[in-house]
């Protein structure tokens, strides 16, 4: 069953009942639990009554008292409780259309599903749900909602996404705007498609809606090796990722005069190709928008000069970093900081090109297994690898093309360590792998 417990978090309400792996919860209050969102609504209480389905059968019923947003304290095994909705889109710049064959199955389900982007954060395009769908959203008060907007011109959305019931996004928005849901907004930007004047009006509409569209974030179109009989996209360009930042300046600085944030952000990329100055702290506010790679380089920058500090000087140590292609420099200038503070570490950067998708693909997030394999046999340091931890699948230790950690341990024959995108945990990683002199 879909609502069929999974996991016990330690220190829970599920823990304090003494529930258990593979116990279902049939209903809360009286009323079927059908899927995430139902379970979150119904759990919106300082006291429910919540039946439970034992593996024997037996049913027992709990009376719970607890804080007003507090829940079980479970992991289901299906995180959404239901089938995930499938994008009924074909997007011009679509990802999942250029990847070759032979991959794992789950790379090329596209969703397009509101309760993976309330759950975890996904991005929705709203085209495939049912007006009763956005009226759940606002009787369940589900927020925030990312989505995937990338124009609000009618005509020109349908034709981004291939889809003729694409061009109402914007009423969409004004509704869950006047019923006072949060959105997060994306925009992949397609040269000479919807980039340039387009952008600037695609956002000054999406300002009309401030504040319940929080920001907007605009990534540049990707393009891997594999992208045959699909739409002929162009690529940015150091000229042209420069014209796009100071189009928007305008807007941006307009933005933060009037409420203190420049409310359209663009991906770290753009700054990157263009090799304009990366923003200031200020300017990405509270970095809520980093998994779009908005203000990483920043946040890392930040970490690590607040982090120093904790650098021991009575250690020595080798180590080697990899990244893909586009954060290469920022982590070159990182390691020879951390180096400058102590120069008994010694620390190479090697850059991983992205020869299994093609070279058009920068990110560290996108790097297979093989790719990072074959080009660190290059590398005849005898040092610990350091590797971060995007190149891998969520939660799990294993690549783009399935080869695990450990297999790559076991090629290497090398310590490999994985570390979060921030100062404070390579640094502890360092300190922790190091020999005291």
């Amino acid at each position: 069953m879909s609502t069929k417990i999974s996991r016990i978090r330690p220190g829970s309400i599920a823990e304090e009942l003494e529930l258990e792996e593979g116990d279902v919860v049939l209903n809360i209050n009286g009323n079927e639990v059908k899927d995430i969102i139902d379970y979150k609504f119904l759990m919106a209480d300082e006291y429910v009554e919540i039946d439970i389905e034992k593996p024997d059968g037996e049913v027992w019923t709990y009376e719970v008292e607890k804080e007003f947003d507090e829940d079980l304290g479970v992991d289901f095994e299906n995180s959404i409780m239901d089938t995930a909705r499938s994008c009924s889109n074909k997007c011009i710049f679509c990802f999942i259309d250029q990847l070759p064959p032979g991959m794992r199955e789950t790379l090329y389900f596209k969703d397009d599903d509101s309760r993976l982007s309330f759950l975890q954060g996904n991005f929705v395009t709203l085209t495939n749900m049912k007006d009763s769908d956005i009226d759940r959203i606002i009787s369940y008060r589900i927020s925030p909602i990312n989505i995937s907007v990338h124009t609000t011109d009618p005509e020109l959305r349908k034709k981004m996404l291939n889809n003729r019931f694409a061009g109402n996004v914007y009423e969409r928005l004004e509704k869950l705007a006047a019923a006072n849901i949060t959105m997060n907004c994306q925009i992949v930007c397609v040269p000479g498609v919807n980039n340039g004047e387009e952008l600037i009006k695609t956002v000054e509409d999406l300002y009309k809606l401030y504040p319940a569209v929080q920001n907007v974030a605009a990534v540049p179109v990707g393009s891997t090796k594999f992208r045959e009989g699909l739409y002929n996209v162009t690529l940015y360009n150091g000229k042209t990722a420069k014209e796009e930042i100071d189009n928007v300046r305008a807007l941006q600085e307009k933005y933060i005069k009037e409420i203190g944030e420049p409310f359209i952000r663009l991906s770290d990329e753009f700054y990157v190709l263009s090799g304009e100055k990366i923003p200031s702290s200020e300017f990405y506010s509270a970095f809520e928008q980093l998994e779009d790679g908005i203000g990483m380089i920043r946040f890392l920058r930040d970490s690590i000069e607040s982090t120093l500090p904790e650098l021991r000087t009575d250690i020595s140590g080798e180590f080697t970093f990899a990244t893909g292609a586009l954060a290469y420099e920022e982590i070159l200038r990182m390691a020879n900081t951390i180096m400058a503070k102590n120069n008994r570490i010694n620390i190479k950067v090697k850059k991983i090109v992205n020869r299994f998708f093609g070279e058009t693909i920068t990110v560290a997030g996108l790097l297979t297994g093989g790719d990072i394999i074959e080009q660190l046999k290059e590398d005849l340091g005898s040092g610990k690898i350091i590797l971060p931890v995007n190149m891998m699948k969520s939660g799990e230790e294993v690549f783009l093309d399935d080869i695990t950690l450990d297999q790559m341990k076991d090629t290497l024959q090398r310590d490999i360590l994985i570390c979060e995108y921030t100062g404070e945990d390579l640094i502890d990683i360092i300190n922790n792998n190091s020999k005291e002199e």
